[in-house]
């Protein structure tokens, strides 16, 4: 492992790389930058959620293979057209988590967010479609299995057990979780993250979330172009990783017994991640 060479190749290139954490065996080996600075995970965020509703899913609260209407606003369900309920009634939770709704929109718009995901008319056909708003309508659906905010209970049940304690999120403008996307990190708080996953849903001896969630969630659900997806977690090589755009990335190798973590905002993300991969994993 070159993690010099690693860093040289950030401060050569001027990539805009905020700060980087390397894990060998679940314990740092390496670190540079800030790395306590919370910055926009932007889709990472998503991973968190995933954490949230394997949680819900180990203390009986929620089932990723019901449907998703079972748990959604009553209000909301009612409001929606004749074609978009008959569509909405073939789609569970998991086919949110794994990115597998055709024909959901990308991106989240309007007053009420709800109501606008909620007049599409969608299918369940088992093909890759990322899009923001799967992210919160599982969002959405943990508020109502839980009862209550889905903010609150990732602070309780996530970051106060990993002391994570400098963080930021949103909702959206009816005031549900936004778990999309636009949550603020450290690199050192997203490593934790990663932590959990490389355990098997354990930090630090504390159990966190299950080993059958993180199993789960962290092999392939659905195929896609980059060798495939998880409950929002992506497959990478021989292991798989948390990533957002600009380059916010957790890569996790547990066969390798190696997790890269950095943040930054770096347009063509490419350049750093053949350099980390060339100095660190030796590729």
């Amino acid at each position: 492992m070159d993690f010099d060479g690693f860093i040289g190749d950030i401060k050569a290139n001027e990539w805009n790389v905020y700060g980087v954490q390397v894990h060998k065996s679940g314990s740092l080996a390496h670190s540079w930058g800030d790395i306590s600075e919370k910055h926009n995970i932007y889709s990472a965020t998503k991973t968190v959620l995933s954490l949230a509703i394997g949680i819900a899913e180990d203390r009986g609260l929620i089932d990723v293979n019901k449907g998703l209407l079972d748990y959604l606003p009553r209000e909301n369900v009612e409001k929606m057209s004749k074609s978009a309920l008959d569509s909405y009634k073939k789609i569970r939770l998991c086919d949110l988590l794994s990115m597998s709704v055709s024909c959901l929109p990308f991106q989240v718009e309007g007053e009420n967010w709800l109501d606008y995901a909620l007049s599409s008319c969608v299918e369940a056909k088992g093909e890759f479609n990322y899009s923001n708003n799967s992210a919160y309508l599982a969002g959405v659906a943990l508020a109502g299995a839980i009862g209550g905010d889905v903010g609150t209970y990732i602070e309780e049940n996530i970051f106060k057990p990993l002391e994570i304690r400098d963080f930021s999120y949103v909702r959206s403008p009816e005031g549900f979780f936004y778990g999309a996307s636009k949550m603020e990190l450290s690199v050192e708080s997203l490593s934790k993250i990663g932590l959990v996953l490389y355990n098997g849903g354990e930090y630090e001896s504390k159990r966190i979330v299950s080993e059958n969630y993180v199993k789960r969630a962290t092999a392939v659900q659905q195929m896609n172009r980059e060798g495939g997806y998880g409950y929002f977690i992506w497959k990478y090589r021989d292991g798989f990783s948390i990533n957002g755009k600009w380059g916010q990335k957790c890569y996790i190798l547990p066969k390798s017994g190696l997790m890269i973590t950095y943040l930054s905002h770096v347009d063509d993300n490419a350049g750093v991640r053949e350099s980390m991969e060339k100095h660190i994993l030796g590729f």
